[in-house]
């Protein structure tokens, strides 16, 4: 067993790498030549780079692709896309030219509210803790005033507050159920205080209460939290146009595709298996520009993964219809997102990816990430349609199984030309590579 180490957050960071290398590598200065690598050379800036998070010892770089094309709303967007799946960015990039022929695409924000919880055990009388609760709620909110008033100058702040019995799903379980608006700010640090300020009023007043016996007073807080599932902080976004104007040089008939890309979608709606996969194609689009903009996307495929279950089954998270000769496929999605605060405001390639975007508030973000999922659905489920997805996913993934073999520069031009005529797959790849090399 290696050795157990104390006091490891308290190492300067070349001591946290010397112990790393000295209890878990062989080769330990290949190792450190390849962490030192990653440094930025900028000493302030790495700087601010290992003040991020805990314990940091370098840079885990994944690839900013950008996106161009994107005609939303009547503004025209590139998007920048940080991933590091090969394909996605290509994708959304052809869907983005692709729609750019016939109107763009359409997005609306529906709602921005947000929720938190207080999360409590009260054993005793349902009335009286109703009656309590009455009493007391103007006073939580007067209480957060110092918390909120810089938001509500803004125009934002908390939007109600409401006790909910869950004693149902569990014994003596209630919740002080609070709603928020909170602007350009994702809102987590703002929601998260006011709820604990919450939790100490509730507790302290509910000490003094008059009809509240002995056991009633004693009301135990377990935690006080924010919520990801956010499904009235709502966004929907669109394409639509008639089937005839579909045809491309991929799609010789409209019709055809039409009906059958319908039908890949209700597929998706109804079955589970194929649901998951369909949706993370969206979330690939989706997940990268909200990582690409500094926003949270673990709490962003929490949200949105529960609001694919909402009706009590996992389903397809886009939709599409044909009426009239008209073809549209679209999404509505929960999205909390954030233009102001935590890294939006500090690490220097989101502000680059901001200013990329024409510095969008957090509706427009909003707006922005909907239709980068929409777009990448669009690409992946037009290609399982068409010619199959193996195809541009292959050629695209030909470039990472040539690295894979060291492939020198006159190799990869000539296996890349190679490839424009032969089907892509990896044993294909390595038996040319082979003959080659012959």
């Amino acid at each position: 067993m290696h050795n157990i180490i104390s006091g490891f957050s308290k190492l300067s960071k070349s001591e946290k790498i010397d112990w790393l290398l000295a209890t878990y590598f062989t080769n330990q200065d290949s190792a450190k030549t390849l962490v030192q690598q990653y440094w930025n050379s900028d000493d302030k800036l790495q700087k601010l780079h290992d003040e991020f998070i805990e314990n940091t010892i370098t840079n885990y770089y994944l690839p900013l692709g950008v996106a161009p094309n994107f005609l939303i709303n009547d503004t025209l967007y590139a998007i920048p896309m940080a991933i590091e799946e090969s394909s996605v960015v290509a994708a959304a990039s052809k869907a983005a030219k692709f729609w750019l022929e016939r109107g763009g695409f359409k997005a609306e924000v529906i709602s921005t509210e947000k929720i938190g919880q207080v999360h409590f055990i009260y054993e005793g009388d349902t009335s009286k803790l109703e009656a309590f609760f009455r009493e007391v709620k103007p006073k939580l909110i007067k209480d957060t005033a110092s918390i909120t008033k810089n938001m509500e100058r803004r125009g934002g702040g908390i939007l109600d507050i409401e006790l909910r019995n869950k004693t149902e799903d569990l014994p003596n379980y209630y919740q002080l159920h609070a709603t928020f608006e909170t602007l350009d700010a994702m809102g987590a640090n703002f929601i998260n205080s006011c709820l604990e300020q919450f939790a100490t009023s509730f507790k302290t007043e509910a000490l003094q209460f008059k009809d509240f016996n002995e056991d009633e007073r004693n009301i135990t807080i377990v935690m006080s939290i924010l919520s990801n599932y956010v499904p009235e902080c709502l966004v929907r976004a669109e394409v639509s146009c008639n089937i005839e104007d579909l045809k491309s040089k991929d799609i010789p008939n409209p019709q055809e595709f039409a009906k059958k890309f319908k039908q890949a979608v209700s597929i998706a709606e109804i079955e589970p298996y194929r649901a998951v996969t369909h949706n993370k194609g969206i979330m690939n689009g989706i997940d990268a520009v909200v990582l690409a903009t500094g926003n949270d996307f673990r709490a962003v495929e929490a949200g949105v993964h529960a609001y694919a279950a909402k009706d009590g089954k996992y389903s397809s998270l886009t939709h599409c219809s044909i009426d009239n000769g008209v073809f549209k496929f679209w999404i509505e999605i929960p999205l909390a997102l954030g233009t102001v605060g935590g890294l939006t405001s500090l690490h220097p390639l989101v502000k680059f990816a901001m200013e990329m975007l024409q510095k969008p508030n957090a509706k427009d973000l909003m707006q922005i990430v909907a239709v980068a999922g929409l777009a990448q659905n669009f690409g992946a489920v037009k290609s399982l349609t068409t010619t199959g997805i193996q195809e541009g996913h292959m050629k695209m993934h030909l470039m990472n199984i040539l690295n894979q073999f060291e492939a020198t520069l006159v190799e990869k031009n000539k296996l890349v030309e190679h490839f424009k005529t032969h089907t892509v797959t990896h044993s294909a790849v390595v038996d040319a590579i082979e003959a080659l090399r012959k």
